[in-house]
């Protein structure tokens, strides 16, 4: 196997030659340790790379297939990790010069002990802008994360370095986290595959606001089959998150338990907030809904008449970042990402009346789409406006341009189809569907009814089937 084929081998079927003996964890370490240098310096996904604890990982991992010891079904796989999330022996820096010289962990966080538990070498912490902040990943603490299929394009965020590794072969699966889009935004960017799961499937072990969270931790993944693997692995109650304590999985729905979609209904929504949708990202959404269409299912245009909430949505994430990160203003202002202050100061100006008109807003906008699932079993959207924004996009002050117009900031021009589901709890699954006329990936977002993760990854694997995309290398892949 070529040291490509080998970077891109499904997290599934390398736990299987694993399993089997025929591929050694530590060769395949070996290799992804060995591109992830040469990735790191033309694209910057990673804050750190773990070598020497991933390869006594991977030793450790091979010497159990020789024993016969029980395996996990992610033995042996690399996986990467968002730098917002604590690794046991490993700095947590969240992007920021503030954390840059903090002690190291002292203990995993639940899904990392659940990855672990399932056999996964931890290799990378990845790369994300300051506390996670905004849909691009960049920042003055640890540089640019570019975009694998363009440079000069953004990786999206927050979990862009995860994105890229992913994308890159760096690692089959990875740990991102997604507070307003953030593993769905730079899963549409780089052309893979992110779940943000149902409110509660996945534990948010390090939520300040157990109670009103709206952070999700999640997986990404080049195919379904290791998406759905690894969300497997990391879902279940823990007794940190109260939304996990009495979470489960619906059945899947009988209309996808077949090899058709007769009895599906799909509610079609082609504009949430925003007021344009690139050209190519149309022809794309439609050409995946006509995959459902020819399979049998029901489909109909929705949401024509859902408040999206995109300025209380504002009030309450740019308010919760200046209330959170007020402490640091006195010593670090000037080391801090000016697209970070932007949204503090912003926050600082708002109410604390708008601030609860928001909270009700998410009560209301929950509402509606919990009626739209009395008409449809599942919701399909864009997963952005557009294909990947410049690098060097302000997300502070410039406006996104969608066909020649500009259409407001990111939340508004660009990732408006993905905070709303942060803010009810919906599970929401982007998955690659196609490419611009430049190259760029475009996604579909699939949302899901409280609980319904398995019909979301029955879905995306027919769209999979009819659309493959996981062959698809781009093209900063160097290996021979």
């Amino acid at each position: 196997m070529s040291d490509a084929d080998l970077l891109f081998t499904p997290a599934t079927k390398a736990a299987a030659l694993i399993r089997s003996g025929a591929l050694s964890p530590v060769e395949l370490t070996q290799a992804v340790l060995a591109e992830a240098r040469q990735v790191q310096a033309r694209l910057n996904p990673f804050v750190v790379l773990l070598e020497d604890e991933a390869l006594a990982s991977a030793r450790a991992a091979e010497a159990a297939v020789r024993s016969g010891a029980p395996l996990g079904p992610l033995h042996g796989v690399p996986v990467s990790i968002k730098d917002q999330v604590d690794v046991r022996g490993v700095r947590t820096t969240y992007g920021s010069a503030i954390f840059a010289d903090s002690a190291e962990a002292t203990a995993d966080d639940v899904t990392v002990a659940r990855l672990r538990a399932a056999g996964a070498i931890i290799f990378a912490k990845t790369t994300l802008p300051e506390f996670g902040h905004k849909g691009l990943t960049d920042g003055p603490s640890f540089g640019t994360t570019r975009n694998p299929w363009d440079p000069a394009r953004t990786a999206g965020g927050s979990s862009g370095g995860a994105a890229v590794a992913v994308a890159t072969g760096l690692g089959p699966i990875a740990l991102g986290m997604d507070g307003a889009g953030s593993i769905r935004i730079p899963a549409a960017c780089c052309g893979v595959v992110g779940l943000k799961p149902t409110l509660g499937s996945i534990p948010w072990q390090q939520g300040a606001d157990a109670f009103g969270n709206y952070t999700y931790a999640g997986p990404m993944a080049r195919t379904l089959a290791d998406l759905a693997t690894m969300r497997a692995v990391l879902a279940g109650p823990d007794a940190s998150d109260p939304w996990s304590l009495r979470a489960a999985d619906l059945p899947l729905s009988p209309a996808l338990a077949g090899r058709d979609l007769h009895g599906l209904r799909i509610g079609v929504i082609e504009h949430a907030a925003n007021a344009r949708l690139q050209r190519e990202m149309a022809a794309n959404l439609q050409a995946s809904v006509s995959v459902f269409e020819a399979l049998g299912a029901a489909v109909d245009m929705a949401g024509a008449d859902i408040d999206w909430m995109e300025m209380p949505g504002r009030v309450m994430y740019q308010a919760n970042f200046a209330i959170s990160q007020r402490r640091y203003l006195a010593e670090w202002r000037d080391r801090m990402d000016p697209t970070l202050l932007a949204f503090m100061e912003r926050g600082d100006g708002f109410s604390l009346t708008e601030f609860r008109e928001g909270q009700y807003a998410r009560t209301r906008l929950f509402r509606a789409i919990q009626r739209l699932f009395e008409r449809f079993d599942v919701l399909v959207t864009p997963t952005l406006s557009r294909t990947a924004l410049p690098a060097d996009f302000d997300a502070a002050h410039d406006e996104v341009e969608v066909e020649g117009e500009l259409c407001g900031i990111t939340r508004q021009g660009w990732s408006s189809y993905v905070y709303p589901f942060n803010l009810t709890g919906h599970p929401a699954l982007t998955v690659p569907n196609g490419f611009d006329d430049a190259g760029l990936p475009t996604g579909v977002q699939l949302v899901g009814r409280w609980g319904a993760e398995l019909d979301l990854l029955r879905l995306g694997s027919v769209l999979e089937e009819a659309r493959p995309w996981a062959a698809c290398r781009p093209s900063e892949v160097q290996v021979a």
